[in-house]
């Protein structure tokens, strides 16, 4: 499975970045979306669009965590990240620091996609996130 991981879109974001993601199994948004019409060209690719509400997210409709398992891997999303990761959660999934992470702590890959329009160090980004059979195949950040 292959899902295309983004975040921080603050109403903008590349035109193509949509068409980037067109093969993603699934989509995933850690929070900072604002506007939820923000969305609206990756909810047309008709994939799964699972969104997170970030600090700048007014839009109710959204969860503050979710909790996913694909291919047997736990995964949590969230924007803010927390100090620490629950129990029984493979990866933890964040925005809000605008900086890209791929980072074990206690036993918890921390991923970070970085941020789509301010980032902070490296350049604008979003992640490839793969996994089969039970472990995370790759992450792998894709500058724009």
């Amino acid at each position: 499975m292959r899902i295309a991981v983004f975040s921080d879109t603050h109403d903008r974001y590349p035109p193509f970045l949509p068409d980037l993601m067109k093969d993603a199994d699934e989509i995933w948004h850690l929070g900072d979306v604002c506007d939820p019409a923000t969305l609206a060209e990756f909810a047309e690719l008709l994939r799964p669009l699972h969104v997170v509400r970030g600090n700048c997210d007014e839009f109710q409709g959204w969860p503050e965590t979710l909790t996913l398992e694909r291919e047997g891997v736990s995964f949590l999303l969230t924007h803010v990240p927390p100090r620490s990761a629950p129990r029984g959660v493979a990866a933890l999934l964040h925005g809000h620091t605008h900086v890209t992470r791929d980072e074990m702590l206690n036993g918890v890959r921390w991923l970070n996609p970085g941020c789509i329009t301010r980032p902070r160090g490296d350049g604008a980004s979003f992640a490839w996130l793969t996994v089969a059979k039970g472990k995370i195949v790759s992450w792998e950040r894709v500058r724009l």
